[in-house]
């Protein structure tokens, strides 16, 4: 009986006491264009090392604060121009290339698709629009900066603008499922998979732009291996499917 009940009392013990052997989540800080692509490879990470990834996403421009701001974390996918912005703030041997993407243009999945395939007809599509969502330059968005910038190479800039519908964050898919966009451009990356929403192509290429996302290690990092480990996975041909699905390519490929 006390053989019992001193087991019974180990047991108890146990369930209460703290879980010191649990692996800490690893932070990491992702532009809006590769979240998808985390997320989905995060449940493979956690099988292979069994420790969790805390996902937070923003535009470059509001990583970019918050990390001069002094916001620690373990990985971080901004472009070279983020990197740029954020010296001393992660290990430089650490950084990799992982992806690139294209912008893209969605419509409503009901919605007709409007001809995009040249420079013309695509700028003709922006004119008949009734409205079109776009991220908002002052939020930092790169998306959305160079969609502003192209509206005024085009000499189409103040039609476009009396219609617009800035999005603050990367959510223009949603804008358009929701009916409140004709149009929405944005990385294809942040619009593929978006239910409502119809990816129908990316810019003529012509006025295409491809933007690279790079992942650095924090020079703060909470765990440097397990950072590591997470860029080499996210790096690794195992990723290639996922890497596909999410609408991003390899930097290399092109």
């Amino acid at each position: 009986m006390l053989l019992a009940a001193i087991g019974l009392s180990l047991a108890l013990l146990a369930t209460l006491a703290p879980r010191t052997c649990e692996a800490e989540a690893l932070k990491v800080l992702s532009a809006g264009a590769c979240e998808s692509f985390v997320s989905s490879m995060a449940a493979e990470f956690e099988k292979q090392r069994g420790q969790p990834i805390s996902i937070q996403e923003g535009t470059i421009g509001q990583l970019v604060h918050r990390i001069n701001g002094g916001e620690p974390f373990d990985v971080a996918l901004l472009t070279p121009a983020g990197l740029e912005r954020i010296p001393g703030r992660y290990v430089t041997a650490s950084r990799v290339a992982l992806v690139r993407v294209g912008i893209g243009i969605a419509v409503h999945e009901n919605s007709p698709r409007p001809d995009i395939a040249s420079v013309e007809s695509f700028k003709r599509a922006l004119l008949q629009a009734r409205s079109i969502a776009y991220v908002d330059p002052a939020a930092g968005g790169t998306s959305g900066i160079y969609f502003s910038h192209l509206l005024e190479q085009l000499g189409i800039a103040e039609a476009v603008r009396a219609k617009q519908v800035l999005v603050p964050g990367g959510a223009v898919a949603q804008r358009v499922a929701s009916g409140e966009a004709e149009l929405g451009i944005q990385m294809i990356s942040e619009m593929v998979g978006v239910k409502g929403v119809t990816v129908i192509g990316p810019l003529p290429e012509p006025i295409q732009t491809y933007t690279v996302y790079a992942g650095v290690i924090g020079a703060s990092a909470s765990d440097p291996a397990a950072a590591r480990a997470l860029l080499e996975l996210l790096a690794s041909p195992a990723a290639a499917d996922r890497l596909k699905a999410a609408g991003l390519e390899r930097p290399s490929t092109r």
